[in-house]
Parts: C-alpha cells; structure tokens; sequence
C-alpha cells in the first residue's frame, strides 16, 4: 500500500492546493478580471451605442445636407428665373423705349418734311406771283406804249367796274 499512500497524499496535497489556489484567485484574481472583462464588456456596448448614434446622426446630417441642397437648388433656380424675367423686361424696355424714341424722330421728321414743304410751296407761290407780276407788268407797258390803246383799257376797265 505504499504505493497507494503517496498517490493518495500527493492527490489529497494537490486537490487541497487547488482548492486553495481557487479560493486565494477567487478573493484576489477573479473580481479584478472579472471586473475587467465587464468593464470592456461597457466599454464595447458604449462603443457599439456611440457608433449606433455617430450613424444616426450622420444619416440625419446627410438629409440635413440633402434638404439644404435642395432648397439651394430651388433658390438658385428661381434667382435664375427672375434674372430671365428681368431680362426680358429690361429687353422689353429698351425695344418699347428705342421705338417710343423712332416714334418722336419720325414725327419730328415728317414735321419738318411738312414745314419745309410748306416753305418751299409759299417760295413757289411767291416766285410765280412775282413772274406773273413781272409779265404782266411788260405786258401792261407794252400795251400802255400808246395812248390810244391806254384810253381803250382804261374804259374798258372803267366799263368792268361798273358793271360788277
């Protein structure tokens, strides 16, 4: 039974120093690791929940960023179409201004077309009244160069007067 003996004792020796050794790491080790272990357990979960939040709030900042790009595209697209509109007005403008411009030439023009016409019209008047003065006047002195032709017209006007 020797053999038995230190086989039992050894066992007992080493079952009793393992039971010790769980007891001193139980008191000492495993609340320290343990402790650890939950810690970065904590650690990971408010990792994991930061991250969940970091995406949230990345995907409400992209629809943020997409709202704003659509409102500034809607913006840009309307600033668009008043520069369009006023340009057009300005365009408008300018045409009804240069024709309202072409209007009071035109009629200034034909104002003075008229008023030159009249002018040149008296000038003629004047030119062929004084002709016809001048011709009548050669025609009376050729017709007055003798006497018995100045009583002649002298009573025949004599003779018109009366009559009218």
């Amino acid at each position: 039974m020797d053999l038995v003996t230190p086989g039992f004792g050894l066992v007992f020796w080493t079952g009793l120093t393992f039971i010790f050794l769980l007891l001193i790491l139980k008191k000492f080790a495993w609340k320290p690791i343990l402790g650890a272990v939950s810690d970065r357990e904590e650690s990971i979960k408010n990792a994991l929940k930061s991250a969940e939040e970091a995406r949230a709030e990345m995907q409400h900042l992209q629809a943020d960023n997409e709202r704003i790009l659509k409102e500034a595209r809607a913006e840009r697209d309307l600033l668009l179409k008043e520069a369009r509109e006023m340009k057009a007005n300005l365009i408008e403008a300018a045409k009804e201004e240069a024709q309202s411009q072409a209007d009071i030439i035109i009629r200034q023009a034909q104002a003075s077309i008229e008023s030159e016409k009249q002018a040149a019209v008296a000038d003629l008047k004047n030119q062929v009244a004084q002709l016809s003065i001048d011709i009548a006047e050669k025609v009376v002195k050729s017709e007055l160069s003798q006497k018995d032709k100045q009583f002649k017209m002298v009573e025949g006007l004599l003779e018109d007067i009366t009559l009218k």
